[in-house]
């Protein structure tokens, strides 16, 4: 869908990662996150690790249950270098790590669980409340101080009536992409929920990130059951403490309910 999407150098962008063979990767500037041109939104580049991680010895039975990504520095909007190995490898659950690296800087790195299927006489529990349906078509939507392209633009964001990301308290959004992650190839229920993740905390401001410094330094993404559809929904709100720190609370959602959860730390200083 492109008749909201901006003019601009980023409207031409046909996806966030071309790739460039060897696990090389050129970065477009539909990854640029909210605050600069040159650094990344934390959502593609998670995806483009989780991508790799998924597919590095892939097992049949075997689903990713859980990523975590650690953030030590911003990721630049330049060309990407992904590696994977396996940490443990069992008959019934796998650790794989990857890393990111650009410019021979590690720039991003996280561990997934890959775990054999649970089998099919699991009973199906699901004990959230379920998202409200999905709004129709809106304006774009921008924030506060942020730049209006990059990932902003290239995600489509679908928020209740009358709300947005400058919304103050526990927040609630459909969301989904406007273009894939690697051009050409197809995305995957678990790039389509990591480039999501990382905007969790940001569908939930409940913390001033204009008068104060807040930013994540990291993001988990449990899965239960893999995300269905390109439709998925964030129920995300924020817990903080004075002389301590904040954590971004998030359920995800497609269109059959509940389908996992995104933990993130947020770092609070004074600008």
């Amino acid at each position: 869908m492109t008749d909201l999407w901006p003019t601009g150098p980023e409207a031409g962008d046909q996806a966030f990662y071309r790739s460039l063979g060897d696990g090389r990767y050129e970065s477009s500037s539909a990854t640029a996150g909210p605050w600069s041109a040159k650094s990344q939104h934390a959502g593609p580049p998670s995806a483009l690790l989780g991508r790799a991680m998924e597919e590095h010895g892939a097992r049949e039975g075997f689903r990713v249950a859980r990523v975590t990504v650690e953030l030590p520095r911003p990721v630049p909007v330049a060309e990407l270098h992904v590696q994977v190995r396996t940490v443990r490898s069992g008959g019934r659950t796998e650790l794989v790590e990857g890393e990111l690296a650009a410019d021979g800087e590690t720039v991003m790195l996280a561990r997934a669980w890959r775990i054999a299927a649970a089998p099919p006489d699991t009973p199906p529990l699901r004990p959230e409340a379920e998202p409200p349906p999905l709004p129709g078509p809106q304006t774009p939507h921008t924030m506060a101080g942020a730049r209006p392209y990059g990932y902003i633009a290239a995600m489509e964001w679908r928020f209740e009536p009358g709300k947005g990301f400058d919304t103050t308290g526990p927040g609630t959004a459909w969301a989904r992409q406007r273009i894939p992650l690697v051009a050409g190839e197809p995305d995957t229920p678990l790039t389509r929920a990591l480039t999501l993740a990382d905007s969790n905390w940001a569908v939930a401001f409940q913390l001033d990130h204009v008068r104060q410094f807040v930013i994540n330094t990291d993001i988990t993404l449990a899965l239960h059951r893999e995300p269905v559809g390109e439709w998925l929904c964030l129920r995300a709100s924020t817990a903080a403490s004075p002389a301590g720190s904040g954590l971004a609370a998030g359920q995800l959602f497609d269109g059959a309910g509940d389908c996992g959860r995104i933990l993130q730390t947020l770092l609070v200083a004074d600008r």
